[in-house]
């Protein structure tokens, strides 16, 4: 069987790419976020292997948000408080006491 390969040269298309900084407020947010879909997909699982992902995912992100909100009390910052209703308050509590 013969193979025929041919590379063309992609053009040169200018991409628009947004190199803003973050700030830690909004490194927080995008992490809360993260962490309610994450757990939203972790009560919607029924496969094993999609509950175990989603067990890593949730576990990763908090300690993610622990570490973002202990940086943000070092440098004095205004840590956004969560709703009494959210199920991360939950998970943080019951985490990390």
């Amino acid at each position: 069987m013969k193979i025929l390969f041919r590379e063309e040269r992609a053009q040169d298309i200018p991409v628009e790419e947004d190199f803003h900084c973050s700030t830690l407020q909004e490194d927080i947010e995008k992490t809360r976020y993260a962490l309610e879909i994450a757990y939203a997909g972790f009560d919607n699982a029924t496969n094993f292997d999609l509950i175990d992902c989603y067990i890593y995912e949730v576990n990763a992100l908090l300690k993610r948000y622990k570490y973002l909100t202990e940086l943000a009390e070092q440098e004095k910052q205004a840590v956004p408080e969560l709703s009494p209703k959210s199920p991360i308050r939950a998970l943080i509590s019951h985490v990390f006491g």
